[in-house]
C-alpha cells in the first residue's frame, strides 16, 4: 500500500467513525428528551401547585406565592405561606394586594392538624393593599376574628391544606376569605 492509498483508507474510516458518533449522539439525546417528559412528574407541570382563595366571594388564583419555613432537629417551628393577587409588575407601579399566613411554634412542631386564631397564639392572617399613601393592612390581630387553616401534609417537599376566615382593617373593615385552598413546593415561587 502506497501513502495515497492509506490516506483515503484512513479518511473513510475517520467519516464513518464521524458519522457513527454522530448518530449515537442524536439516538442519546433523543432518549434524553424522552425521560425528561414523563407525565407524572409533579414538578414538571406547576398548575398541580396553587394557592387560591374568594375574598369577599371574588376568586383569586395568586401569583408569586411561596412557602417557607424553618425549625429545628426536623421540626417546623416557623411557616409562611403568602402570594399576590396579580405578577410582580415591571413597570414600577404598585404590587397587587397580598395574602399570607405565618405561624409561629419556638420550640414546638407544626404538623398537619387544624389551627385556628385566636386560640393558636403564635398564627397570623395577614391581606395587605399597597397604596401611595402607605400600606393598607387586614389581619387577626385586630380583634378576635377567626381564621382557620387545616394542615393537609407538611414536609421538605412541600405543603397543602385549606383555609378560611377573616381579616379585619384598624377601621373595622373586614374581607372575608372563603375556599381557601394551596399545594405548594417548598422554598419554589409558584405563579398560576
Amino acid at each position: 500500500m502506497n501513502l495515497i492509498q492509506i490516506r483515503k483508507s484512513m479518511n473513510a474510516v475517520s467519516f464513518t467513525s464521524r458519522v457513527c458518533k454522530a448518530f449515537l449522539l442524536l439516538i442519546l439525546l433523543s432518549m434524553g428528551a424522552s425521560s425528561c417528559s414523563n407525565g407524572d412528574d409533579i414538578s414538571d407541570h406547576p398548575q398541580n401547585y396553587y394557592f387560591r382563595a374568594s375574598l369577599d366571594n371574588r376568586k383569586v388564583d395568586f401569583h408569586s406565592v411561596i412557602f417557607q419555613g424553618s425549625g429545628n432537629d426536623n421540626r417546623w417551628e416557623h411557616i409562611v405561606v403568602g402570594g399576590n393577587e396579580k405578577s410582580t409588575p415591571t413597570d414600577g407601579s404598585l404590587p397587587s394586594p397580598s395574602l399570607d399566613f405565618e405561624i409561629w411554634r419556638q420550640g414546638g412542631d407544626i404538623k398537619a392538624g387544624t389551627y385556628t386564631t385566636p386560640a393558636e397564639q403564635g398564627m397570623i392572617a395577614r391581606y395587605a393593599v399597597q397604596t401611595n399613601n402607605g400600606t393598607l393592612i387586614y389581619n387577626t390581630s385586630v380583634a378576635d376574628d377567626v381564621f382557620t387553616l387545616h394542615i393537609e401534609s407538611i414536609g421538605k417537599d412541600g405543603i397543602k391544606g385549606t383555609f378560611s376566615g377573616k381579616v379585619r382593617s384598624m377601621e373595622g373593615q373586614v374581607i372575608d376569605v372563603t375556599e381557601g385552598s394551596f399545594n405548594l413546593p417548598y422554598d419554589e415561587i409558584i405563579n398560576p
